[in-house]
């Protein structure tokens, strides 16, 4: 039999304090959000890393995104093969039910699936490598993208870049998604890719025109 375990004490003493105060002096919308439901204006798809934290960077109120993370914000190819899916069904009912209207791709600095790959690619990851890693094989679907920045001799350089080709990867593999191609080409649906530096506060959003991020 699994058992789980009491709550860690400093998580009780958290959840307290916000019921007492966030939510005491909310309590009308959070009530509201329940009652109506959610109508979130945009999905984002963040990596799992707890340096990203999305609502804080937007300044996003309980309610305004439907939030997905995964190791290194990547996107999978649309692959309607009976399989078990969690980011493909995320996006489906983001876009198909919940009708956001934007879809945020938000990659980071200092990216450990990132550098995984990177690792994996240079034959620095044999536990990667295995069938039954699982962080190795989603990080497949980054690897197609390492010729890119396989001449690139600063390796601080090499993951930057490569964080960037992540995002890029997601935005490419959204577009195989039928459902999203056809709101995108109504105008009802728009795309967006965007690089964090965790250290300094930078953010970039590619420019698909330019095939470059440039700052917000």
């Amino acid at each position: 039999m699994h058992r789980t375990k009491p709550l860690p004490g400093f998580l009780q003493q958290r959840y307290h304090g916000w019921k007492a105060t966030v939510y005491a002096e909310n309590h009308t919308w959070y009530e509201r959000l329940a009652t109506e439901g959610q109508r979130p204006r945009a999905m984002v798809i963040s990596c799992c890393d707890s340096r990203v934290h999305v609502t804080s960077i937007f300044g996003a109120d309980q309610g305004e995104f439907f939030i997905h993370r995964n190791i290194a914000n990547l996107v999978p190819p649309y692959k309607p093969d009976g399989d078990l899916h969690g980011t493909s069904a995320a996006i489906e009912y983001a876009v198909t039910v919940l009708k956001v209207a934007h879809i945020v791709v938000l990659g980071h600095s200092q990216c450990g699936g990132v550098q995984g790959c990177l690792d994996m690619c240079k034959g620095n990851a044999p536990e990667l490598e295995k069938s039954d890693s699982f962080v190795g094989r989603w990080m497949d679907l980054l690897k197609p993208k390492y010729d890119l920045v396989a001449d690139i001799a600063d390796e601080k350089e090499q993951a930057l870049q490569l964080e960037r080709l992540a995002v890029q990867t997601s935005i490419e593999n959204l577009f195989t998604f039928p459902f999203i191609e056809e709101r995108h080409r109504d105008g009802q649906l728009s795309l967006h890719g965007l690089w964090l530096d965790i250290g300094a506060g930078h953010l970039e959003a590619y420019q698909a025109n330019l095939e470059e991020f440039r700052p917000v």
